[in-house]
């Protein structure tokens, strides 16, 4: 069986597989059919990856909301529902994925799925985990523009992002537990996942939840570019692409944003923390917030290299780790 893992961001869709990774930024527009022509003197800018599936038509990735009517739905619903956004943005990742190796039709795959904690929450996550399943296990077809791809999905499983987290941090790439790092798991841990539309934390007990220690609020990177955007100038994709690229002055909103997630550690884990024997910080947020989480976990913060990436890398390990205990 074929495994793809796939981080539903807020901010960017991750995914990783035999063929490599791909980071799809989850900006949507609709297409509206409008194209201007060439004024002298002006470069001019070409479209984004074009997505079209089941009668709609989407343009997907880092600049769509200059070419379309920009989609920006953050509610943890549009997980369960499959609405044409999500999956026009799911596609044009998939076809990033696909065209690392110019291969247009993949079967027998087995999906793994990170969602946010506010998304798999005790009172909707069962339904949540239903939807999803609903609109991804089956055959997909689509095209990116113009060309014709093709993926059958045959199994999704599902869990939380700051559960991927956890797991890039325990194993090694084929999906054994780090020595060194097994007794943290025994023990306490704590993890903090900063996304674009959430800050999450997790707290580890014996391998098991700790419901004290978890929490999931609506303060991600999303705060900051809104502290940034006081008259709502800009859509967030505009005003990511800004950050970004280094235009957008986060110089008085930084503080601001970085006081205000502390204050959501402190409340929920107040100096709890001392017992943990190690705290991961992955997503977007963690690298714009390093300095501050170095400083307020002296020596226990541990950001991976490439905290983007890193929910997505751990689904990937623990699916190579449930292939060897299979295989054995």
């Amino acid at each position: 069986m074929y495994t793809i893992t796939v981080d539903h961001g807020a901010g960017n869709l991750k995914v990783k597989g035999a063929l490599g990774h791909i980071i799809e930024p989850t900006r949507a527009a609709t297409v509206n059919g409008e194209r201007l022509g060439r004024s002298t003197g002006l470069r001019r800018a070409s479209p984004p990856l074009q997505i079209a599936s089941e009668g709609w038509q989407f343009y997907v990735g880092e600049n769509a909301h200059d070419w379309g009517r920009a989609i920006e739905n953050l509610d943890d619903a549009r997980f369960a529902t499959g609405a044409p956004g999500v999956k026009a943005i799911t596609y044009a990742a998939l076809t990033r994925y696909m065209q690392l190796k110019s291969i247009h039709y993949i079967t027998d795959v087995e999906m793994w799925v990170a969602l946010p904690q506010t998304a798999l929450s005790e009172d909707t996550g069962d339904a949540t985990a239903r939807g999803v399943r609903a609109w991804l296990e089956g055959p997909h077809t689509w095209t990116a523009d113009g060309e014709s791809y093709n993926l059958e999905i045959d199994k999704v499983k599902i869990t939380t992002q700051v559960a991927g987290a956890m797991f890039d941090y325990l194993l090694t790439d084929d999906g054994a537990y780090i020595p060194a790092r097994t007794e943290h798991f025994k023990g306490e841990m704590g993890i903090i996942s900063i996304g674009m539309n959430t800050v999450e934390l997790l707290g580890i007990k014996n391998r098991t939840v700790s419901q004290r220690f978890t929490k999931g609020e609506t303060l991600g990177v999303r705060r900051l570019l809104d502290l940034t955007d006081p008259q709502q100038l800009y859509t967030r994709g505009e005003l990511d692409n800004m950050l970004r690229s280094g235009s957008l002055d986060i110089g008085d909103a930084l503080p601001i944003w970085a006081a205000e997630v502390a204050g959501m550690i402190e409340k929920r884990w107040g100096n709890a923390w001392k017992r943990f024997s190690a705290v991961i910080a992955v997503g977007g947020g963690a690298l714009l917030l390093r300095d501050m989480l170095l400083t307020t976990f002296n020596g226990k913060a541990y950001i991976p290299e490439d905290p983007v990436m890193s929910i997505a890398n751990g689904l990937y390990k623990l699916s190579n780790g449930h292939k060897r205990s299979q295989a054995v």
